[in-house]
């Protein structure tokens, strides 16, 4: 629907590199479509950076500041959890723009995340972490995400509750109905429609606050919660807590540094370094990495099941991305 927008966008770009040509008018797009939906629903709406400034700070700044611009009532930029978003996100937000800072899989990245960047927002894709344990035969993934979703709203609350806006949780992308009732008292719901329009029904006596709760969580027999370390996703402790205080009272504006302090704390599986290899083979994995590839690293605190999550997430939304510049740069002469 917006072919013949991008063929006149190309028309007022004539000169640009076309790599620059193909990012401006993807920025284009994203607006357009955002600017619709506030017209048809109002309320606010989260506008995406190009993934290729995931690991580009000044970049991440100055497309936010533009978004920001044009709709600074409405618009809320949301910026991906790389060692570069985490900065960006600081400085974003030090200008007074709101950001969703998205693709977070657990309590102990978004307790990083409230401490140092103080985002205005903050995620737990709950069904990929179920889905996680649940596909690679690990357990039933009943309550996995429930949990570190909870957790994750009570680290939020305490450590951004002095912050000039504190951090709000978003449950992200819920799969079933029932998961608004056991998560009551989360900040913030994302779903698709037919999860809303199943939540109309049947939920209304259950929906009492579940800030507190701690789900339990069932691995199939044989599998060893210490070798998977699958308590990372609800768990934080005081390495990560001194980590985002330290960077907090003394920040950086090089995401290499960033990663450098954070392994300097034995924080190597929160910012893993990967080959080239290891990169395309979270690629080739989707959304869902299998756990067998990494089990070995995840043991040895290489990796984390909520790092891969992350690199799995943005290695598909980069794959969506690649498919949209494609058709852009078939559009223009």
């Amino acid at each position: 629907i917006y072919d013949d927008l991008i063929v006149k966008s190309g028309e007022l770009l004539q000169g640009m590199e076309m790599q620059q040509k193909i990012i401006e008018i993807a920025f284009i797009l994203n607006a357009r479509h955002a600017l619709r939906l506030v017209e048809e629903f109002g309320g606010k709406v989260s506008v995406e950076l190009h993934t290729d400034m995931a690991h580009d700070v000044e970049r991440s700044v100055e497309y936010a500041e533009r978004f920001f611009e044009i709709c600074p009532d409405h618009f809320i930029i949301k910026i991906p959890l790389t060692p570069a978003g985490f900065i960006a996100t600081r400085k974003i937000r030090e200008k007074g723009i709101p950001v969703n800072f998205t693709l977070n899989f657990s309590a102990r990245q978004n307790l990083v995340a409230a401490i140092f960047s103080k985002p205005s927002y903050v995620n737990i894709f709950l069904g990929r972490q179920n889905a996680y344990v649940q596909d690679n035969g690990l357990g039933d993934g009943m309550y996995v995400g429930e949990k570190s979703t909870l957790a994750s709203q009570r680290v939020v609350a305490e450590y951004s509750r002095n912050n000039p806006e504190p951090t709000r949780q978003i449950a992200a992308s819920l799969r079933d109905a029932s998961q608004i009732s056991s998560l009551a008292g989360v900040d913030v719901f994302t779903m698709p429609t037919k999860v809303a329009m199943a939540s109309l029904t049947g939920i209304k006596d259950k929906f009492i606050s579940r800030r507190d709760k701690d789900y339990a969580v069932h691995m199939d027999a044989g599998i060893e919660q210490d070798t998977i370390k699958i308590e990372k996703l609800w768990n934080y402790t005081e390495t990560e807590h001194n980590f985002a205080h330290f960077i907090d009272d003394n920040p950086v504006d090089n995401p290499e540094e960033l990663v450098k302090i954070a392994h300097s704390y034995g924080l190597q599986d929160l910012f893993p370094v990967l080959s080239g290899a290891e990169m395309k083979q979270i690629a080739s994995d989707g959304k869902i990495p299998v756990h067998k590839t990494w089990a070995e690293k995840i043991k040895n605190n290489s990796v984390a099941i909520d790092s891969l999550l992350n690199l799995a997430g943005l290695a598909s939304f980069s794959a969506d991305q690649m498919a949209l510049d494609g058709r852009i740069k078939s559009l223009l002469k």
